[in-house]
């Protein structure tokens, strides 16, 4: 059974202050997110880590990951088959026992609006 206390989540920058009502914990500047279930490649130099996107905005994506990472490493990141590689940065890592949800901030200039996300 998975308790609160089991999970371990660490990030890039520190949490700053008290977070103030009626607004998110999070900076979202990568725009609206939107879910999905797609295969995500992550690749550095010969090594290639496959996990599972959960959702994606123009600034990054959300991905489960069976393999470790480390908190800042660059990778790049193709999402579906055949997708586009983009530069991203591992900025927060939530440790599971049996692997970890990672957050991804795309290192490039964002596609425009009429960019569909799927496949960035």
């Amino acid at each position: 059974m998975l308790l609160k206390t089991d999970v371990k989540r660490r990030n890039l920058t520190p949490p700053t202050g008290a977070p103030v009502a009626g607004l998110p914990p999070t900076r979202r500047a990568g725009g609206a997110r939107r879910e999905v279930s797609e295969r995500v490649y992550f690749h550095q130099g010969e090594r290639e880590i496959i996990g599972w996107a959960l959702n994606i905005s123009r600034g990054g994506l959300r991905a489960i990951l069976e393999d470790p990472v480390e908190l800042g490493a660059q990778f790049q990141i193709a999402v579906g088959e055949g997708g586009s590689r983009r530069p991203g940065r591992i900025v927060w890592i939530q440790d599971e026992p049996d692997g970890a949800i990672v957050g991804v901030s795309f290192l490039d200039d964002p596609p425009d609006a009429a960019t569909p996300l799927h496949g960035v």
